[in-house]
Parts: structure tokens; C-alpha cells; sequence
């Protein structure tokens, strides 16, 4: 078992406000073997591409990727490490793209933080923006928000990250 005095962590803040960054740190400092890094988005574009690659080399020596777009609990009931998901958001996105609807995404997330292990969550906070003009965008922030309230009240850690600074709330 790892040294980290937790079982599951959530880091939430807006778009590129560091909290993928300070989640990378906080499992890396916590975990006593490499981690794993849980990646969930679908390659779209070469943008999207060049985006993860980049990524993908900043991170090489401290943990292990594996990616996953959608069956996220596969992947985390066969790790006997402790995992980053990173992102939830666009996991959420990745289900609705594919045709799930919110009690299967639902079930899926509680199916998670039921195990025991070491699980580390970053989400986007959605809950700041305004209401989005279309159903999809509207259906992904209800989704997102109803989430993220589960995970929050599941996990022993909730930090909320805001330009760079996360700041523990739970």
C-alpha cells in the first residue's frame, strides 16, 4: 500500500487554472510506486494531438499512461497503484458523445469510488459559467455539476484551484 493518508482526492477549478498540474504533484509526492496516469480524451483533431503529446512528455518519468476514453472502472479495478484520472470533464463528454446517459455515467463513478484505492480526480467546475444556448452543453454542465457533487462528498480531499493555488476545502 502507498504512504498516501487518503483514499481519494478531488481537484476541481476552471480551464487551465493549474489543477491538473498540482493533482500531478500532490499523487506523485503521496505515492510510493509511479502512478498511474489515467488519461480520457478521445484524440479529435492534430491540435488535440499535439496538445496530449506534449503532455504526455512532461509527465514520462513520473508516472505510467494509460488511456482510456471511456471504461475508466476496467482500468482502475486492475491498478494496484494509485491512479489520476485525469480529466473526469471530458470523460463526461466522452460518454455523452458515445450515447450514455447520466445514470449509466452515474453508476459507473460510484462503481469507482467504491473500491479501495488510491484515486485521485481532476474536474473542470463548470458550476461558474453562464447557461449554455444548446441542450448537449446544457445536459453536460447538469451531468458535470451533479458529479462533481458525488465525488466531492466521497473523497477524504477536495482542493479547489484557482490561477495556479489550490486550496484544500474538504
Amino acid at each position: 500500500m502507498n504512504k498516501m493518508a487518503k483514499k481519494k482526492t478531488l481537484f476541481i477549478g476552471g480551464i487551465k487554472s493549474g489543477k491538473s498540474l498540482n493533482a500531478q504533484n500532490y499523487i506523485v509526492k503521496n505515492s510510493k510506486e509511479k502512478p498511474i496516469y489515467l488519461a480520457t480524451t478521445e484524440f479529435i483533431d492534430k491540435e488535440m494531438q499535439e496538445r496530449v503529446d506534449a503532455h504526455k512528455l512532461s509527465r514520462s518519468d513520473s508516472f505510467e499512461t494509460i488511456e482510456e476514453a471511456l471504461d475508466l472502472l476496467s482500468v482502475i479495478e486492475k491498478s494496484q497503484r494509485s491512479v489520476l484520472v485525469e480529466c473526469v470533464s471530458m470523460w463526461i463528454n466522452n460518454m455523452l458523445y458515445h450515447g450514455s446517459g447520466f445514470l449509466e455515467i452515474k453508476c459507473e463513478i460510484e462503481k469507482i469510488l467504491e473500491l479501495d484505492r488510491e484515486i485521485v480526480f481532476v474536474l473542470n467546475d463548470v458550476g461558474s459559467g453562464v447557461i449554455a444556448d444548446n441542450r448537449l452543453a446544457r445536459e453536460f454542465v447538469d451531468i458535470s455539476g451533479k458529479l462533481s457533487q458525488l465525488i466531492a462528498s466521497k473523497c477524504d480531499e477536495v482542493y479547489h484551484t484557482i490561477a495556479g493555488i489550490s486550496v484544500r476545502i474538504k
